[in-house]
C-alpha cells in the first residue's frame, strides 16, 4: 500500500470521457492537492456524505493552500462526469475514472466488493505535495465515513 513519503504512480485516469486521459502523477506535479477515493459513484455513503463534503468545503480547503481536489473511483468516465454534475462539482472537485482499477491496484488500496460488482477502491483521502504523499487517511474497514471525509482532512491541514 502507498504510504507517506511515496510518490504517486504514473497511471492513466479518465476525466469526462474515455478519450480524455490524465496522468495521475502529472496531475499533482508541482501542486498541493487532495486525492480522495470512493467505493462507487452514486452509492449511498459516497453520494450523501463523501463527495458533497468536498464540494461544500472546496473554498475552505483552497484557503488552506490546497490547489487541486480530485475524486477517483473504479467507475467509467461518463458515470463520474454525471455524478460530478449532479453535485455541482465542476470547478471544485475533479472527477476521475479508474475504470479497470489500474490506479487503485497500483496504490494498493483495492478491495473486493462483490455487492458493488467486484474490485473497488477502499475509501481514503491522501494529501499530496508535488505528487508526494504527505498524509494518508484510509478508513479502517475500507468503507466507513470518518477519517477520509472533508471535515477530517480540513482539520488535519
Amino acid at each position: 500500500m502507498i504510504s507517506v513519503g511515496d510518490k504517486l504512480p504514473s497511471i492513466a485516469l479518465q476525466e469526462g470521457s474515455p478519450a480524455n486521459k490524465l496522468d495521475s502523477a502529472a496531475l499533482f506535479a508541482g501542486k498541493r492537492g487532495i486525492l480522495f477515493a470512493v467505493p462507487g459513484a452514486f452509492t449511498p455513503g459516497c453520494d450523501r456524505s463523501h463527495l458533497p463534503g468536498y464540494v461544500a468545503d472546496a473554498a475552505k480547503l483552497h484557503a488552506k493552500g490546497v490547489e487541486i481536489i480530485a475524486c477517483v473511483s473504479v467507475n467509467d468516465a461518463f458515470v463520474m462526469g454525471a455524478w460530478g454534475a449532479a453535485h455541482h462539482a465542476d470547478g471544485k472537485v475533479r472527477m476521475l475514472a479508474d475504470p479497470n482499477a489500474a490506479f487503485t491496484k497500483a496504490v494498493g488500496l483495492d478491495v473486493q466488493a462483490d455487492a458493488l460488482g467486484g474490485t473497488r477502491s477502499k475509501r481514503y483521502a491522501m494529501l499530496l505535495d508535488d505528487g508526494v504523499v504527505t498524509a494518508l487517511h484510509v478508513e479502517p474497514d475500507g468503507f466507513g465515513l470518518t477519517c477520509s471525509l472533508s471535515n477530517a482532512v480540513l482539520a488535519a491541514l
